[in-house]
This record gives structure tokens, C-alpha cells and sequence, in this order.
């Protein structure tokens, strides 16, 4: 079974992140340079939410606020469910599906490691057969890179 260690073994830590106080413009700059999708938002070196392109979407540019004003504490997502490093891939996929989330921080005794991406399950699924059904299930729901509901996304 493919536990979140091995996952995240196999990628390398890649905690690219941002201060909470920075604006949305600074970490949408990084993120292009870094050519990331997200950043780990931080406050006193501490995790406090994930930042996405589609808080930028949804929070920034759909509501009419400025980037260059606009904190990333002010629009990030902060409720994300977490897991651990010993958890199974199918946790973490049943945990995405359930939430409509796209990525999930990883804690190991209260302490924040890193975040598995729905990319990094995909990825994995492509190489782990008993994976690969429940990532056609949560495809075929129809939550997977679509935003027609109007219930509350989670990223």
C-alpha cells in the first residue's frame, strides 16, 4: 500500500512558501517563477494555509480586489483537512473527493512536513494498481478540474 512518506519520498520536499503578509502580487510572482500551481502560507515560520490559483480566481479577480493590495492572509484557504505521512494514498484521495480539495497538508505530530497535490495521487495511481480505481471514481464524479457547483470550494 502507498502511504504519504513514499509519495512524498519519491517528489522530494518541495515546501515552496510565502509570508502570510505578502501581497497576492508577490506570491503570484513567485509562483510564476517557480512555475507552481500553489504556495504554503506562512506566519512566524508556522503554516497557516495553502494559497492557489484559484483563491487568486475566485477571491481576488472575481470579487474585484487589487493584487497589489490584496495580503494572501486575506484570501488563502486555511480549512484544508490534513493527513499524516502514514496515511494510505486511498485516505488522502477519499479525503480530496470528500472535500472538493486539490491539495492536503501533510503534519506529523503537530508539526507541518509538506502538501500532497491531487497531481502527486494521479501521478501515483498511474503506478499503483489498487490506487487507480478510486481516482477514476472521484474523476468520474465530476469535481476534478470543474467549478459549475455552487457549494463552497475547498483548494
Amino acid at each position: 500500500m502507498c502511504t504519504v512518506s513514499k509519495i512524498l519520498s519519491r517528489q522530494g520536499l518541495q515546501n515552496h512558501s510565502i509570508d502570510a503578509n505578502a501581497t497576492v502580487l508577490e506570491a503570484l510572482s513567485a509562483m510564476e517563477c517557480e512555475n507552481l500551481s500553489y504556495l504554503v502560507v506562512q506566519c512566524g515560520g508556522k503554516y497557516v494555509g495553502i494559497f492557489s490559483e484559484r483563491d487568486y480566481a475566485r477571491k481576488v479577480i472575481l470579487k474585484g480586489k487589487y493584487s497589489q493590495t490584496t495580503l494572501v492572509k486575506e484570501v488563502m484557504t486555511a480549512d484544508l483537512p490534513v493527513v499524516s505521512s502514514t496515511d494510505p494514498a486511498e485516505y488522502c484521495m477519499m479525503l480530496m473527493n470528500a472535500y472538493q480539495a486539490r491539495y492536503l497538508p501533510v503534519f506529523d505530530e503537530f508539526e507541518f512536513k509538506a502538501v500532497v497535490t491531487v497531481n502527486d495521487l494521479v501521478r501515483e495511481a498511474l503506478k499503483d494498481k489498487e490506487l487507480a480505481p478510486i481516482v477514476e471514481e472521484t474523476i468520474n464524479r465530476g469535481w476534478v478540474g470543474e467549478g459549475f457547483s455552487s457549494r463552497q470550494w475547498i483548494y
